[in-house]
């Protein structure tokens, strides 16, 4: 479990093609500082569990699922990725709960940039569309954000200097992919409702 606060800028080193899955190195010094095997560590908010440490590295597999089902899988040696490491029971919740079980790739459709924050624009997947609302929260790689507005197709943030400079969305431009993960207590709600007859 994560709170969507991006602690560092990781950079990919290596990546190991092995075919159906691939084998992740990332680099992240303040990650790093105590990784050890078997912890989680959220990469541009897909979970993977450390499976090696080495060098001021740590090595995950990635399996097809997430592959599939996240942009990983289109990652190369150099890219910056949004690193968090999992909760613990003092951590402060300054975000929301993030599984890191992303539901899909979305992708950045437009930037409108302000004196002092940034209001960007992305794809909304239909099959996402009934669990993202205005005021809600959403996870986009990794980072935990409040859904300023919202369309049939789309639904925009606002992004303030610090989440511009620390994470890879200040650089994301139009076209890129970026991981996305609903509110999964929309997904308990709507299963509870479910069985509940009128």
């Amino acid at each position: 479990m994560f709170t969507g606060i991006i602690e560092e800028l990781g950079s990919v080193v290596d990546i190991v093609d092995q075919g159906s899955a691939a084998r992740v190195s990332v680099r992240g010094p303040l990650v790093m500082a105590d990784a050890r095997h078997g912890d989680s560590i959220a990469v541009s908010g897909v979970c993977l569990t450390v499976v090696a440490v080495a060098e001021g590295c740590f090595t995950a597999d990635v399996m097809a699922e997430s592959l599939e089902r996240s942009s990983l899988g289109a990652l190369a040696v150099g890219d910056a990725v949004n690193l968090e490491r999992a909760v613990t029971l003092a951590t402060r919740m300054g975000g929301h709960l993030v599984q890191g079980h992303v539901d899909s790739v979305a992708t950045v459709l437009a930037r409108r940039a302000d004196e002092h924050w940034e209001v960007v624009r992305f794809s909304l997947p239909s099959s996402l569309a009934r669990y993202v609302v205005e005021k809600g929260s959403i996870t986009v790689d990794g980072v935990s954000l409040t859904v300023s507005a919202i369309g049939a197709d789309w639904f925009e943030v606002s992004l303030i200097p610090t989440t511009l400079g620390l994470t890879t969305l200040g650089g994301k431009q139009a076209g890129a992919p970026v991981n996305i993960e609903v509110d999964v207590m929309a997904k308990y709600a709507e299963k509870l409702l479910q069985g509940v007859k009128s």
